[in-house]
């Protein structure tokens, strides 16, 4: 029987040391064959290849998967519709202010033109406001326009001042054009003119058109040569306050308007049409003094759009960082692919990594915050640009509500029309390219030839718009029945202009357009039942694992590793999708 020597406090038999050191450094003193080597180096690539396809399989999840996966709290989910309903409601508010803008407006064109315009029928001509025939007809409605001017606070029933011009002085400004001289006989068909224009121009003050009797209508200057003048024009600046805003509990906007009045003689065809033009600006209130509460609801919008630009720059920073953790998680994939197959990824899959969607969200982040800061500054009465906000505003609350859709997208039966579109979007635009030719030759055959005898072809813009409306099947008759017949051979080719037009378009470009989207449908339908064709990245992820444990634990990968997380080294691996 042999005998065990008592071994002092903490000595360690002979041999036995090198258990005490860490696992990675018990074996580095070691030397090992390269059959041990290459079982290293096999053993250390598989495990690399197991983290990378978990990572991606991660990363294809959806949120609800990831939170079952890792009790990853989905917080850009709950953060988008946060921001649905905080944009929506922004939205809101701000269009009905706008509207209170927009109507202001208009109802200030109209009644300048009922003001101004002697005879003026309450609605316009064409695209001018009225028109006159003769002499005394020119006449009377200039010296109207410059009367009521002088008359303004004694019979407008507006907020309504008068505002400086240009020159800043208060007043308003007659300019005529007419050649520079000339003599017409169009009884003996002779014409004598020089083509110079020459523009003159008088300014009328208040001074002037208080004098009794009044001078100005006698002067030269308002002795006019029809066969000579080309226009006058009439311009004045009126200074409103929009008090219809009180009533909503915000602080009233302040208005100049710059109005035009032109009378048009430049066709010398006998009628010349007057025309009214209004442009309004907003301008800072130098003074209010507004007793209520109309200040404190003005600090409670302030609050509630900071708010929203809090939200919209979480949202951006979010989608910002997984698209560079998807960058990276792309590259590693890109990286390991080419080390082990020996040839690249195939774009389909490259492409995969890139989330369109956050892309979206991103840009309506975006014109979000920028919308947000000049709504801020238009209701703090700083900026008056509404038009622009409202484009940001409307824009970026579109792709809001556009991107809801991805969520429903992973659902199989809410997912049908994005891969449609998806599918069908390439085979839709190079048919569109092919069709949009033609629709173009139609176009301007269409302006050239019916357009001095259809008002609906008179210019490019207007033709396109028709045309379209008779793709869609509206004012078919109309069209028809409105070409002049003034020329036989002019309405011969409208008819067959228009029946060639409908026919083509209806029945076999929009026949065919459909027919893409409705194949691209099927094939949709079909992949849904017998399966999606795989490409390398679907391959690789279904690769099974060699470990044996993986193998066991693969089946039940959602309901097995609930709440098991990574190591803060390393974060920069999963992206989050």
């Amino acid at each position: 029987m042999l005998g065990v020597l008592p071994l002092p406090d903490g000595a360690m038999p002979p041999g036995m040391e090198v258990l005490d050191l860490p696992l990675c450094n018990r074996f580095s003193g070691l030397s090992w064959g390269p059959h041990h080597r290459n079982a290293m180096a096999r053993h250390d690539s598989e495990m690399k290849e197991e983290c990378l396809r978990e990572d991606l399989k991660f990363y294809f999840m959806s949120p609800c998967e990831k939170y079952r996966a890792r009790c990853q709290i989905p917080w850009k989910l709950g953060l988008q519709i946060l921001k649905i309903v905080m944009v929506t409601t922004q939205l809101v508010r701000f269009g009905l202010s706008n509207q209170l803008v927009v109507a202001f407006k208009e109802d200030n064109t109209v009644a300048f033109k009922h003001l101004f315009l002697k005879g003026y029928s309450g609605t316009d001509e064409d695209d001018y406001s009225c028109s006159v025939y003769t002499q005394e007809d020119a006449y009377e409605s200039i010296f109207f326009a410059i009367n009521q001017y002088h008359q303004l606070k004694d019979i407008t029933l507006g907020t309504l001042g008068y505002g400086e011009n240009e020159d800043n002085r208060i007043g308003l400004k007659v300019c005529k054009q007419h050649y520079k001289k000339g003599t017409m006989f169009p009884s003996n068909e002779t014409l004598n003119i020089d083509n110079d224009i020459e523009l003159d121009c008088v300014h009328l003050d208040l001074q002037d058109l208080s004098k009794d009797p009044p001078d100005w209508k006698n002067s030269s200057f308002f002795r006019l040569e029809f066969y000579r003048l080309l226009q006058v024009e009439i311009s004045f600046r009126l200074k409103g306050i929009d008090l219809q805003t009180i009533h909503s509990r915000e602080l009233p906007d302040c208005y100049v308007f710059q109005n035009t009045i032109i009378f048009d003689n430049k066709a010398h065809s006998g009628k010349i049409k007057i025309y009214f033009d209004s442009d309004a600006k907003i301008e800072e209130c130098k003074d209010l003094n507004i007793f209520g509460s109309t200040q404190k609801n003005t600090q409670y919008v302030l609050v509630f759009d900071a708010f929203v630009i809090v939200i919209c720059l979480a949202s951006l920073i979010l989608c910002t960082r997984s698209i560079v953790l998807a960058l990276r998680l792309r590259k590693r994939f890109l990286n390991f692919f080419l080390e082990k197959y020996k040839r690249p990824v195939c774009d389909t899959d490259q492409w995969k990594f890139i989330n369109g969607w956050y892309v979206l969200v991103i840009i309506s982040d975006l014109m979000t915050i920028i919308g947000s800061i000049l709504k801020m500054e238009i209701k703090a009465k700083n900026l008056t640009n509404y038009d622009l906000c409202s484009i940001l505003l409307g824009t970026s609350t579109l792709l809001v509500w556009v991107g809801v859709i991805r969520y429903l997208g992973y659902f199989q039966a809410y997912n049908v029309l994005i891969l449609t579109m998806q599918a069908s979007l390439p085979k839709v635009l190079r048919f569109c390219a092919c069709a949009g030719m033609i629709y173009l030759g139609y176009t301007f055959c269409g302006w050239i030839v019916l357009g001095p005898y259809h008002d609906k072809f008179e210019n490019l813009n207007t033709v396109a718009e028709c045309l379209f409306s008779l793709v869609n099947g509206d004012d078919m008759f109309a069209t028809f029945a409105q070409i002049q017949q003034k020329s036989i051979l002019v309405w011969l080719f409208s008819r067959l202009y228009l029946y060639s037009f409908i026919s083509l378009f209806i029945y076999m470009i929009l026949s065919l357009f459909i027919a893409l989207i409705t194949d691209s449908y099927d094939t949709i339908k079909k992949f849904q039942q017998n399966g999606f064709p795989e490409t390398d990245l679907q391959e690789f992820l279904k690769e099974c694992s060699s470990k044996e444990e993986y193998q066991k634990e693969s089946s039940a990968f959602l309901s097995c590793i609930c709440c098991r997380r990574r190591k803060r080294s390393d974060d920069h691996l999963i992206p989050i999708n």
